[in-house]
């Protein structure tokens, strides 16, 4: 695997507040890594470093081996970076901001229009071209702050809130152009809109207090919360009664919570004790019954728990 960025014992203090407090990462070719906390746990800020926006305090971070305090150029002709807001040149046109773009990253001529146009044709700015950037909606300004990152086709793309402002449609286009491009970079997605980590990232790292507090895939971190091997078992209400009685006496169910569904259903919600519980095994015990299962199904929580709880400090925490 090719590590093209690194973070290096990388720190950030404005005064007496250590906004970024000595994060160690390795972040391989292929990659799409969800750079997920809270607000003001030190996202926006680490991506300034990386970026070469800001100076680290102490440490440093290498794009492709190019150290971002000794090697600054270097490191920009390396990334895309889309910062939060997308900040542009209002009084431009979306046309003239990105042949200007185009030009700072040194293409000029049939090239830099090539260029433009197909990050046009991409992110479906053909009909705003011509339009000034002060008057497009949030989900417009979102793509040509995308549009200008990707418009050298760099190694490592650094996005923050890529998809904030984009509706429904505009999500799965962004989406769909991140996967896309996906296995011949490293893209750093910072946000804190969690669907993101699920749709488009293969691996997460969570931070709070500008400390690293998990690194995994989704999967990983779903796995720190208590009842991650829980079991939800959907079934007539008439049933209910009975199934419930039956389940709370298995010897790997801590409780059984009732909720109403639809259509004259309940779900049975059944958490382990320690040692998990194996939806196989409950299904079997299910069968022996005949108790008439509609749906069953593992059921341990989702990634909104595992944040909150991980950057609370409700569960365990994990160091990369």
């Amino acid at each position: 695997m090719t590590v093209m960025v690194e973070f290096d014992h990388l720190s950030k203090s404005f005064g007496d507040f250590c906004a970024v407090d000595d994060i160690n990462l390795t972040v391989t070719k292929g990659e799409v890594l969800g750079f997920l906390g809270p607000n003001g746990a030190g996202k926006t800020t680490t991506m300034r470093m990386v970026s070469g926006f800001l100076t680290p305090t102490t440490g440093t971070a290498r794009i492709c081996g190019h150290d971002v305090v000794s090697a600054p150029t270097a490191v920009k002709r390396l990334i895309g970076y889309m910062p939060e807001g997308s900040p542009s040149y209002d009084d431009m046109t979306v046309s003239a901001f990105l042949k200007f773009i185009a030009e700072i990253r040194g293409y000029s001529g049939a090239e830099r229009d090539a260029r433009v146009a197909r990050v046009a044709e991409r992110l479906d700015l053909r009909d705003v071209l011509a339009r000034p950037i002060e008057v497009l909606s949030k989900g417009y300004r979102r793509r040509v702050g995308l549009a200008q990152s990707i418009l050298h086709d760099p190694p490592v793309l650094l996005l923050d809130e890529p998809t904030d402002g984009l509706d429904p449609n505009q999500k799965h286009q962004v989406r769909g152009l991140i996967a896309e491009m996906a296995a011949e970079k490293v893209i750093i997605i910072s946000t804190h809109i969690l669907e993101e980590v699920e749709a488009v990232c293969t691996r997460a790292v969570i931070i709070g207090r500008g400390k690293v507090l998990a690194d995994g895939t989704a999967a990983d971190l779903l796995a720190r919360l208590p009842d991650h091997t829980a079991v939800s078992i959907i079934l007539p209400a008439a049933a209910a009664a009975h199934a419930a009685a039956f389940l709370r006496n298995l010897p790997a169910v801590a409780a059984v919570f009732e909720t109403p569904g639809e259509k004259g259903r309940i779900r049975l919600r059944l958490t382990p004790k320690a040692g998990g519980i194996q939806v196989e095994e409950i299904a079997a015990a299910v069968r022996a019954q005949n108790i008439p299962a509609i749906e069953i199904f593992q059921d341990g929580g989702d990634l909104d728990d595992a944040f909150r709880l991980i950057t609370t400090g409700g569960v365990s925490q994990v160091a990369a």
